[in-house]
Parts: structure tokens; C-alpha cells; sequence
């Protein structure tokens, strides 16, 4: 794998372009966040993950995939610095996640949870104010600045309509853009989603990865998300990061790395190629209902 340049310089702009109107995040230095042979054990199964070697430019978006007990999850949360690597380290920009506190983690990282609380007894709005929390100083109160990048996120996820209501009348796919519209308000340089899809419905699937790539492209965000759906993270991401068993099979460019030639020996099933009927650019694998002799 191949090792971008870590400085933090975009590309030129071109003549005339003018900086999106969503745009969230206001700070001019973009970060990359860079995992040099990163390994993790758990005391019932060492050695679990690694070494994994990746760098989250900014603008990118990696869908991580593989079947469960993988180390999706688990790699997500090293990203976070929610856990400490065994060995190997994780840094953004020039800075080890373990040199910054909670506080400093929490104004440029963001991550959504599996499954984030579901009752919480509170409005839409003060949910997403809770983003604002690593920005304040000695305040306890909301400034307009937060207020007006509340607002900011609640519209870009399409949540502002409802933002009075309490989290508990919510559907699913509306609470989870909610916890998205949080993660926004944080103003973060890295965002993190652990399967911000499941159990929700194609509509739903549909709109959260539409704000991820927008958020991606606008923002210049770092994305990374985990997804069992493997043609949600091939449609919408602009690399892929496949792991089996705690290893890292392929990553790249998701026409690489999400074909049947690749993933066939990691699930386990036959799978073939569909293109989508009138658009010969888009294809999706699909499994063919036989599954693979044991000895592969």
C-alpha cells in the first residue's frame, strides 16, 4: 500500500471557485490521520488486529468492510483513540492521539457509535448542541456561534425540521442523522461512523451516505465508516479497507478491492457482477445463493 504525503497542503483551487455554502468546518488546516502498523489484542485473543498501515487524507472517505468479528469495529475506535494500540501508533497531523486529552481528541475527532442512545429524553436541538461541548471555555451557556452551527448541521442532515421534538417520536434513520447533525457541530477534521446504516431502510441507507459524501467534498473532511454493505461503501466511498480475520486484505480504490475476485475467499460465497441496466459506469456484486466448499 502506498503511503500519501502526510503535509497538510490541498490542492489549488481553481480560478474563481468559491468555498460551499454548507460548508461546517471552518479551519483552513486540513489533517490527515495516519496508523503505522497498528496492532491490538484482547486478553482472550491476542494478536486480534494488525498490523494495519493507513493514511485518511483529507476529501477521502473509506468504507471499511469484512464479515463479522473481522476488527471493524475495533480499528474504528483505535482511529478514535478510544483505545490504545499494543504496539504501532495513530497520529493526526504531526500529533499521537495519546499526547492529546479527551478535550483536544473531541474538537477534531468525531465518532458515532453503533448504537448510540435511543431514549434519550431530550430534543433534537439540545442533542445536537452537545457537539458544541469540546469547543466551550469558561461558559456553560450557548453562544450564538454554536447556535448558528447547530442550525448549520441540522440543515445539512435535514433534521431542523424537527428540531423541537423529543429523540424518543423519532424513526431510526431520523435519530441517526441527528447523532450525524451532533457529529457536524463539533467542527471535527476526522469523522468516524461504526455502521450508521444498520437496520435502517434503503431510503435512510441512502440519505446518511449522500451526507457523508457531501460532508467529504464540501468539507474536506476525513471519513472513515464501517458498512456490511459492501456496495454502499463501493457506490459512495472513494476507498475501500477490507479486513479478515484482524488482517488487512486489500484497501484502495473500491473498484479494486469490492469485486468478486477479492471478496469471494473472505465471505465465503459465490458472487458475480450486475451492472446497472442504462448506466454501464455503476455495478454492484451480488451473491449467486452457493456458498464455497469449506476447503477455501
Amino acid at each position: 500500500m502506498t503511503i500519501p504525503d502526510q503535509s497538510t497542503s490541498e490542492p489549488h483551487a481553481s480560478a474563481g471557485a468559491t468555498r460551499p455554502v454548507s460548508t461546517i468546518v471552518r479551519s483552513p488546516a486540513r489533517l490527515r490521520l495516519y496508523l503505522d502498523s497498528v496492532r491490538y489484542s484482547y486478553p482472550t485473543r491476542p494478536d486480534f488486529l494488525g498490523p494495519v498501515t493507513l493514511t485518511i487524507g483529507p476529501g477521502e472517505c473509506w468504507g471499511i468492510i469484512g464479515p463479522n468479528g473481522a476488527g471493524k469495529s475495533t480499528l474504528l475506535r483505535l482511529m478514535a483513540g478510544l483505545r490504545q494500540p499494543d504496539s504501532g501508533c495513530v497520529t493526526l497531523g504531526d500529533r499521537s492521539l495519546v499526547q492529546l486529552t479527551g478535550r483536544e481528541r473531541a474538537q477534531r475527532i468525531a465518532f458515532v457509535p453503533q448504537h448510540p442512545p435511543a431514549d434519550i429524553d431530550s430534543t433534537v436541538r439540545d442533542v445536537v448542541m452537545l457537539g458544541r461541548f469540546p469547543h466551550r471555555t469558561l461558559s456553560l451557556f450557548e453562544s450564538t456561534d454554536d447556535r448558528r452551527i447547530v442550525d448549520r448541521a441540522m440543515e445539512i442532515t435535514e433534521t431542523i425540521r424537527f428540531a423541537d421534538r423529543p429523540m424518543t417520536t423519532l424513526s431510526g434513520g431520523e435519530a441517526q442523522r441527528v447523532h450525524i447533525a451532533a457529529a457536524l457541530a463539533q467542527e471535527p477534521q476526522v469523522l468516524l461512523l461504526d455502521e450508521p446504516t444498520a437496520s435502517l431502510d434503503l431510503q435512510h441507507q441512502q440519505a446518511i451516505f449522500h451526507i457523508l459524501r457531501k460532508r467529504t467534498t464540501g468539507d474536506r473532511l476525513a471519513v472513515a465508516v464501517v458498512t456490511h454493505d459492501v456496495n454502499l461503501a463501493r457506490q459512495y466511498c472513494s476507498h475501500v479497507l477490507l479486513l479478515h480475520n484482524g488482517r488487512l486484505v486489500a484497501d484502495g480504490e473500491p473498484e479494486d478491492v469490492v469485486t468478486p475476485e477479492v471478496l469471494r475467499p473472505v465471505y465465503g460465497v459465490e458472487l458475480a457482477t450486475l451492472t446497472i441496466p442504462g448506466d454501464a459506469t455503476r455495478s454492484w456484486v451480488v451473491p449467486t445463493g452457493n456458498a464455497l466448499r469449506e476447503s477455501t
